[in-house]
Parts: structure tokens; C-alpha cells; sequence
């Protein structure tokens, strides 16, 4: 014999899983439809994911909320990456140039969201916590190891990178640059603001 109350347990897990199911899909189109739309709507965004406005708002309550929850996947992303990039086992300068591709290749992935309005700095610096995070860490290795710049601070450091970094998406968006010219001169940059030797040859 069956006991009853496991029926109502069944039902709650269809509903969680379907529930994931839908968030899933919610997020997958609405980096496929605002990648080719930024300014689209929740309505298109749904559309996409083959599910009502209303299921959508069910789990995010504003589109606000929703590209929030995309850029919480994107640094899911961008964390996950540098954690596969072995920075901790690379020396400074070759783990700044692999902190900067794994980030360019989540990027990549998301590119509308470079057309994001502008945010104030704090904002910023709380989007891109795993970058900023790791990018402390290798500082501070660097600058202790001798191999970056120690007569400036490494919060000096990382807002002036950071603003490279700003400055070559633009260059991208504005398609004065291809995103391999705006790699190569970020690579560039980084390593000199950091008063770092180019590990890579050419």
C-alpha cells in the first residue's frame, strides 16, 4: 500500500523540478534574445523560452531582476573558469594573462551585456567581484614577489585596469577594434600599468 502523504510529496518535487526547468529556459533565452535585442522586452524573452510574461514574473519580479540573474550567471561563469585556469600555480604575469582571457571568453558569451547602462562605481565593482577578487589576489603576489610595480597600490592598480577594460569593450561595441585587437591590447596594457614583462612570446 501506497502512503498518501507521498503523492503530495511527488507533486512538490514535479513542481520544484519544473520549475527549474523554467528558470533555466528563462535565462537561456534571455541571453540569446538580448544578446541580438538589448533593449528587448520581458514579453519577447518569454516568448523565447516558450513560456508566458506570467511565468516569468513569477520568478523575477522586474526585468531588472532578470538581468541581474543573468549577470549572477555570467559570474558564475567567470568564477568557475578561473578556478579551471590554475592562476594560483602560474606566475604573476602569466596568471594575469590567463585571468584576462577567461574573463574575456565569459564575455564573449555575453556580449549585451556591454550595452548595459552605465552603473556607479561601486556597482561595477560588485559585478565583477570574482574578477576584482582574483584580480587582488594575483596583485598582491605580484607586487610581494617583485614581479609588478610596488610604488603604487594594487587598489590604484585594479580601477585603472579595470577602466582598460571598459575602454576596450567600447572600442568593440563602437567596432573600432576586433574583440582579438582589443585582447591583445588589454594583454598590453595590463602588463604595463602593472610594470610586468610579457610572458608570451611576439
Amino acid at each position: 500500500m501506497v502512503d498518501g502523504s507521498a503523492r503530495p510529496q511527488a507533486r512538490r518535487r514535479r513542481r520544484r523540478a519544473d520549475a527549474e526547468q523554467n528558470v533555466t529556459a528563462i535565462l537561456q533565452a534571455a541571453t540569446k534574445v538580448l544578446t541580438a535585442q538589448p533593449e528587448a522586452s520581458v514579453e519577447d524573452v518569454a516568448r523565447a523560452a516558450g513560456v508566458t510574461r506570467q511565468t516569468v514574473y513569477a520568478h523575477f519580479a522586474s526585468r531588472e531582476a532578470l538581468l541581474n540573474a543573468v549577470i549572477e550567471q555570467a559570474m558564475a561563469e567567470a568564477s568557475a573558469a578561473f578556478e579551471a585556469a590554475g592562476l594560483e600555480d602560474a606566475p604573476p604575469a602569466e596568471a594575469l594573462i590567463r585571468l584576462l582571457d577567461a574573463g574575456w571568453q565569459v564575455s564573449a558569451r555575453y556580449p549585451f551585456l556591454w550595452n548595459l547602462p552605465e552603473v556607479s562605481p561601486d556597482e561595477d565593482l560588485d559585478r565583477h567581484g570574482p574578477v576584482v577578487e582574483r584580480l587582488h589576489e594575483i596583485v598582491r603576489r605580484g607586487q610581494e614577489s617583485g614581479d609588478f610595480d610596488r610604488r603604487v597600490s594594487a587598489t590604484w592598480l585594479i580601477a585603472a585596469g579595470m577602466a582598460i577594460g571598459r575602454a576596450a569593450q567600447d572600442e568593440v561595441k563602437a567596432r573600432r577594434m576586433t574583440v582579438e585587437e582589443a585582447t591583445r591590447a588589454v594583454h598590453l596594457s595590463f602588463l604595463r600599468l602593472f610594470g610586468a614583462q610579457d610572458p608570451t612570446p611576439g
